[in-house]
């Protein structure tokens, strides 16, 4: 007994006519094929079929056999479908995590960096914000991310790339705008729009910053993201603390300055995160390419 046999016999029973199965599904002739029924009922010693004018009927035993060779020819596909997957090289993946915005400045570097270090990775990105991305850094979803130091993460491990200064984000015909720099004590008569405490690490670098200077600004409004903060400037004619990355999507009603201080602005880390158990090879590489990946990220355009 061949497989061409069993596929025969299963292409006949559901046509349910010799005729049929010949012509669209086997592309072969009807002798040839009542031929081949006939050497597979003579191996198995029943009859599997009745033939009669209407078609082809199976017997008893027919129907037995009919679940079996279905089951055998699909083994069959499984075995070549696992030999094909087996011979075939697996492409290494990596999940990369972006605290959402800064794809802008270091995707690109950190694809560059990837490709040059393991050309035939397959790379995944997940934009999500900080507490999240340290969740799927530790649930293993991601295997590095661009985000914050999340605080009580003992398993994660982080290493700083760069810190944003905040600036001060306001709209763009605010009395303020033509100034080169702005300070906080400017501010204190305006809607004070801030990061919600789902942002925890910016959030405290921002009440910090406000408390140092004895300022207690109620906030008029708090945002989950940096798309929200841009509309509720536009919008309440507020003014916000955010990092600088941030100045990558300001609309053209809204602008950033500097803050004036006497001296350094306060910002905020920005790190590369990764479970401290979790060290692919992937990974490694990865890690050993930072500075690369830094001088990437922070060249100064083309003039």
């Amino acid at each position: 007994m061949e497989l061409r046999h069993l596929r025969y016999f299963v292409a006949v029973a559901e046509e349910g006519s010799l005729t049929l199965a010949a012509e669209h599904r086997l592309h072969t002739a009807q002798p040839s094929l009542s031929r081949q029924i006939r050497d597979l009922e003579y191996e198995i010693g029943v009859p599997l079929l009745t033939r009669s004018v209407r078609g082809v009927e199976m017997t008893a035993a027919g129907r037995a056999f009919l679940e079996h060779a279905r089951l055998a020819l699909a083994q069959v596909e499984a075995a070549k479908e696992a030999a094909v997957r087996a011979a075939r090289p697996v492409k290494p993946t990596f999940v990369l995590g972006f605290l959402t915005g800064y794809e802008v400045d270091w995707l690109a570097g950190a694809i560059s960096v990837l490709r040059d270090v393991l050309p035939e990775v397959d790379v995944t990105i997940s934009s999500q914000a900080s507490p999240d991305l340290a969740s799927a850094l530790m649930q293993g979803k991601v295997d590095v991310a661009f985000m914050r130091r999340e605080a009580d993460m003992p398993d994660l491990a982080f290493v700083t790339l760069a810190t944003d200064p905040l600036v001060v984000v306001l709209p763009s015909d605010h009395r303020l705008a033509k100034r080169d720099a702005v300070s906080l004590k400017d501010l204190v008569d305006d809607p004070f729009i801030i990061v919600a405490r789902n942002a925890p690490t910016l959030r405290t670098i921002i009440d910090d910053y406000l408390a140092q200077f004895g300022l207690d600004l109620t906030p008029a409004h708090e945002v989950d993201n940096l798309s929200m903060a841009m509309s509720l400037v536009s919008s309440t004619r507020g003014v916000a603390l955010l990092p600088a990355y941030a100045r990558n999507f300001l609309p053209w009603s809204v602008i950033s300055r500097p803050l004036s201080t006497d001296g350094e602005p306060p910002g905020i880390d920005l790190v590369l995160g990764y479970r401290r158990e979790h060290a692919p090879e992937v990974l490694k590489l990865f890690l050993s390419r930072v500075s690369d990946l830094v001088a990437l990220a922070t060249r100064p355009p083309p003039a």
